[in-house]
């Protein structure tokens, strides 16, 4: 059995946990799109907008599990989650998790960087 690399496993781990929180957003909020709306400041919030942020997200989902660029997604994703607690602080009984998860996407964004 091939032997991993400690930061190779840990890479593959947070990008599997990112890409799940993404997909399950977006999944959910396509079977049940009034339960996801609210997350929405008040000016965005049609139904247009949460079907354009689900692909998104299944698509940032999609490239975290392509391993391609995984710096850059990781930024993407660590911005998208900190927009989403800065709108929803108001929530915070149910956003905190977001603030874990944009930690998992700092991380995995420190260890992808290389330099040049």
């Amino acid at each position: 059995m091939a032997r991993y690399n400690k930061e190779v496993l840990a890479s593959l781990f947070l990008r599997i946990g990112l890409a799940f929180a993404f997909f399950y957003a977006a999944i959910a909020s396509f079977i049940f799109p009034e339960n996801w709306i609210g997350f929405f400041p008040a000016f965005l919030r049609t139904s247009w907008i949460l079907i354009l942020f689900s692909v998104y997200e299944i698509i940032l989902g999609l490239w975290l599990l392509s391993n391609k660029k995984t710096f850059y997604v990781s930024i993407i994703s660590a911005v998208t989650l900190f927009f989403i607690v800065v709108f929803n602080l108001t929530l915070f009984d149910l956003v905190f998790r977001d603030v874990s998860i944009f930690f998992m996407a700092v991380a995995l964004a420190v260890l992808s960087y290389k330099k040049k």
